[in-house]
């Protein structure tokens, strides 16, 4: 297990610790992770028969002018727990102050479901329950309020970025629930993201907890389940962009659904997205075994390939770590290419000689500068700008495909260097963004603004939603371009405009801004692994229909898809679940059921079985 000790001239310190381990009855022939915390501790510490790890390094580092000692410390330094406070991030004295019998460095390592429990169970002296008597009516109210949101299973000292995006949402939510306001209006974007149906219910308990305090809870939201929660239903439609923005039913669940609107049609049945007929198979496959990373309890995982596989199980179940931590570095690695070290794993095995690259296709922006949009991002901006620059007017005055750019000087506008508008600094606020006065927002100098195709400038074009762009270049006898621009509507992003901003883009937007590029270099002769992050964010029932046409592409191509999943209709339409759980944090972590939806609806122990039950039967 110590990596620096294998060689010959280490050797003297792992002999040491090997042949006295009898003296203090240390297991050798156990594997690492299964020693007790005490016996880890002990190897960093050492004793008087053997020179621990803390020991060795500062020896290495006080002969740091020898160049073999720096390339050793340099190969094995990092990030480790802190020795002195063993990773709490306080000082030794803070332990002497008692509550209870225990001291706050104690307690910040406990998840919420034990800490509700101790302070349930304090019994304190007539004095110190008087000064205490108003701060512990805070404190239940608030664990008990991130108990409820479903987050029993983080501990206190958790640190912020390694919360997922919908843990961060219930953290704020449970910190306004906290401060018990009446009489004021929760407007919430989409809070059911990342959470599984059944933490789906109690995030709705709390919804309706608010409301009944007196307060006015607007949500944004897809989710199926709490649409029928709701009082009153406002649906926007019909459909996106230019086609869009019109409220098309309101009122009750009950009125809704006796309206013609798209989801009026997915919840009353007239419309649904389909269970597949058949499930792939497939011989090609990765096993990961003795998977022990976070909360994961020494699990061996097989991921299918040339298929969908939807990795599912209860927020903090273990889903990212498993996909994020493991899958994605070892395969990673495999096919060539470097990032994070994989999580801890005992050995990999299957056939995936074949994948030769793998593609995470997270949330991330794709790309912070307002000059990015997501027409540049699918290469297609080349193409119109060739095509502007082939213009006769363009001919008569010299333009070429670099005049048509924002980027390059040439045809932009100088004033604003192509961004549209102009920034002014404020000494002390944040900064004021005004529309350029010499090109009225337009970017281009008024004489390239000229150049017409059909009609339009390249401003007018940069204008127009993918729906509007693809009709108007099929006009045109533009396949090139069409063809580009295609899959951004077949991923349902049809009402995005050309030129918007790639900051203004939502994460789900830009996740399927990435697919879309993908599906346009996805008959390359090399296959690859794409790893989704729940694709599903901030999609309707419609939308879900051309997620899945995409995928059934890009596998059709030969491709492989794993995605992270908590939306029921993806779910059902895997061809493999891989279910962790039972619960979130130390509860979870175990294996509960793999295989077809049909076989992992018959599980006992799987939460995922039984919201799966509804949509297969």
């Amino acid at each position: 297990a110590i990596f620096p000790w294998r060689g010959d001239s280490m050797s003297f310190y792992r002999d040491q610790l090997v042949n006295s381990a009898y003296k203090f009855d240390f297991p050798i022939h156990k594997p690492w992770f299964e020693l007790t915390e005490e016996q880890k501790q002990l190897v960093w510490d050492g004793n008087a028969h053997f020179i621990g790890l803390h020991k060795f390094f500062g020896m290495l580092e006080e002969k740091s002018y020898k160049i073999q000692n720096r390339v050793m410390l340099s190969r094995y330094r990092g990030k480790t727990k802190c020795n002195v406070c063993n990773g709490k991030r306080l000082r030794p004295e803070t332990d002497y102050v008692k509550v209870g019998g225990a001291s706050i460095s104690s307690l910040v390592g406990l998840s919420i479901e034990k800490l509700i429990l101790f302070f349930n169970d304090l019994k304190l002296n007539e004095s110190d329950a008087t000064i205490a008597a108003r701060l512990l009516v805070e404190i239940n109210t608030r664990l008990g309020f991130l108990d409820k949101v479903g987050l029993n299973y983080l501990t206190i000292n958790r640190k912020s970025n390694t919360l997922s995006g919908g843990e961060s949402q219930r953290i704020n939510l449970a910190t306004s629930l906290g401060s018990s306001l009446v009489g004021s209006m929760y407007i919430l974007d989409e809070p059911s993201i990342g959470l599984h149906p059944r933490d789906t219910e109690n995030l709705i308990e709390v919804l309706l907890s608010l409301r009944n305090l007196g307060n006015t809870v607007i949500v944004v939201e897809h989710d199926e389940d709490i649409m029928k929660a709701a009082d009153v239903v406002i649906d926007i439609g019909p459909e996106a962009g230019t086609h869009g923005g019109e409220v098309v039913a309101q009122g009750t669940l009950k009125e809704i659904l006796k309206s013609k609107s798209l989801t009026a049609q997915y919840l009353n049945g007239k419309m649904e997205i389909k269970v597949p007929k058949e499930r792939r198979t497939s011989k090609n496959h990765i096993t990961i075994n003795g998977v022990r990373e976070n909360n994961l309890k020494n699990i061996n995982v097989t991921f299918p390939l040339d298929m969908l596989t939807v990795v599912t199980g209860v927020s903090g179940s273990g889903k990212s770590t498993l996909v994020k931590k493991l899958l994605y570095p070892i395969v990673l690695k495999e096919t060539g290419g470097y990032g994070e070290k994989a999580g801890q794993h005992t050995s990999v095995e299957g056939k995936y000689k074949h994948i030769k690259h793998v593609e995470f296709v997270d949330q991330n922006p794709i790309g912070r500068s307002s000059r990015s949009n997501p027409v540049t991002y699918i290469k297609a901006y080349d193409d119109i700008r060739s095509l502007f620059a082939g213009q006769k007017l363009s001919k008569i005055r010299n333009y070429q495909a670099k005049h048509f750019s924002f980027n390059v000087d040439g045809g932009r506008c100088e004033k604003c260097k192509g961004e549209g508008e102009i920034t002014v600094e404020m000494q002390f606020m944040a900064d004021v963004h005004l529309e350029c006065e010499t090109c009225g927002g337009k970017r281009f100098k008024k004489e390239v603004l000229e150049v017409t195709f059909n009609n339009a400038n390249i401003d007018d074009v940069l204008n127009m939603t993918i729906d509007d762009a693809i009709q108007f270049f099929e006009t045109g006898e533009q396949t090139k371009i069409v063809t580009k621009l295609k899959p951004l509507q077949d991923v349902g992003l049809g009402y995005v405009t050309l030129g918007q901003s790639s900051s203004t883009l939502s994460g789900g937007e830009a996740q399927r801004i990435k697919l879309a590029s993908f599906l346009i270099k996805g008959s390359t002769k090399e296959k690859a692994l794409f790893i989704f992050d729940e694709p599903t964010t901030g999609l309707h029932f419609h939308d879900i229909q051309k997620l899945l046409k995409s995928f059934n592409a890009l596998i059709k191509k030969g491709h492989s898809i794993v995605v992270i999943e908590h939306n029921i209709d993806l779910i059902k339409c895997a061809d493999y679940i891989i279910d962790l759980g039972p619960g979130g944090g130390e509860n979870g972590g175990q294996l509960l059921a793999e295989g077809t939806p049909e076989e992992v609806v018959k599980s006992k122990k799987s939460y995922t079985a039984n919201y799966l039950k509804e949509k297969i039967n």
